[in-house]
C-alpha cells in the first residue's frame, strides 16, 4: 500500500470516528450546550464569574414608583387573589399562567404599537461563545419588536410551584447573561417566581462574563399590598423600557441626520 493511499484511508477512518462520536454526543470538539431550564448555580459559576451581592440600595429607585393605585385596581387585585389563592399551590405551569399571571401582566400592558415593543411568551433564545452555548425557551420576555423579538429588555422566569421543580433563579440569571451580552449592556432587570412568591433581580455586567447580581426582598402575590407593589414594580419597568426605546430612537435619528463626507466635503 502506497503512503498516499494509506494517508487517505487514515483520514477517512478519522472522519468516520468523528461522525460516530457526534452521533453519540461525545465529540470532544463540540461546544458544550446548556439549556436554560437545566442550568444550576454550579454550572453558571463554571461558565462565568458571577457573584451575588447584598441588595443594599440597588432597588431603591426601582421600587419607588409613584403609580397611584385606585379603588378599581385594588378591587381587581383582591378579586384575582380571592379567585386563585386556595388553588395556587396546586396549579401547574399553564394553570398559573392563564389564571393568575396573565391577567396581572395584561393589566400592566407591556405593549406599544407606536414604540414597537411587546411581551413574548415561550420565546427561544441562544447565546453562543467559543467555549459554551446557552439556549432554551424563555417563559416571558418584554422585547423590542411586534412580530418578532429584536432586543430583549426584561425577563420573568415563572410558572414554578416550588424550588424542587427547577432552578428559577439560576435559569433567570442565564437568560439575563445571554441578553446583556447580546445587547452589549451594562445591566438588565428580571424577576422569578416560586409559587406565589416573587423576587426581582438586577444583573450588572462588570466585563465580559463577569457579573454581580442582586436579589430583592420577597413579595407574596396572595397579599393585596404585595401584589400592588409587584404591579408598581412592573409599571416602573414598562416606563423604563419606553424611555430606553425613546433614547435609542433619538440616537438613531441623529445618526441618520449626520452629514456624509465625500472627498472632504459634507453633503
Amino acid at each position: 500500500m502506497s503512503e498516499e493511499v494509506e494517508q487517505k484511508l487514515l483520514k477517512q477512518i478519522e472522519q468516520l470516528q468523528k461522525e460516530m462520536r457526534e452521533l453519540k454526543g461525545v465529540d470532544k470538539d463540540q461546544i458544550p450546550t446548556y439549556t436554560f431550564s437545566k442550568v444550576t448555580h454550579k454550572i453558571l459559576k463554571e461558565l462565568v464569574d458571577i457573584k451575588q451581592k447584598s441588595a443594599g440600595d440597588n432597588f431603591d429607585n426601582w421600587f419607588s414608583d409613584e403609580t397611584i393605585i385606585d379603588k378599581t385596581l385594588t378591587d381587581f387585585f383582591q378579586e384575582l387573589i380571592d379567585d386563585n389563592k386556595e388553588l395556587m399551590n396546586s396549579y401547574n405551569e399553564e394553570d398559573l399562567k392563564i389564571k393568575f399571571l396573565a391577567p396581572l401582566l395584561n393589566k400592566v400592558q407591556f405593549k406599544s404599537t407606536e414604540k414597537e415593543f411587546r411581551d413574548f411568551y415561550e420565546l427561544p433564545m441562544t447565546y453562543k461563545t467559543d467555549k459554551f452555548i446557552l439556549n432554551g425557551t424563555t417563559d416571558f420576555v418584554v422585547s423590542k419588536g411586534l412580530f418578532t423579538s429584536e432586543k430583549p429588555y426584561f425577563f420573568i422566569q415563572e410558572f414554578k410551584k416550588g424550588q424542587t421543580d427547577g432552578y428559577p433563579e439560576s435559569q433567570l440569571l442565564a437568560e439575563l447573561i445571554s441578553a446583556v451580552e447580546l445587547n452589549n449592556w451594562d445591566n438588565i432587570k428580571g424577576a422569578y417566581i416560586v409559587g406565589a412568591i416573587w423576587y426581582f433581580v438586577i444583573l450588572k455586567r462588570l466585563e465580559k462574563h463577569r457579573y454581580n447580581y442582586f436579589v430583592s426582598q420577597s413579595f407574596d402575590s396572595t397579599k393585596v399590598s404585595d401584589l400592588q407593589a409587584i404591579y408598581k414594580n412592573l409599571i416602573f419597568v414598562k416606563n423604563e423600557i419606553l424611555d430606553k426605546i425613546e433614547k435609542e430612537d433619538n440616537m438613531k435619528y441623529k445618526k441618520d441626520k449626520e452629514p456624509i463626507e465625500l472627498d472632504g466635503s459634507k453633503v
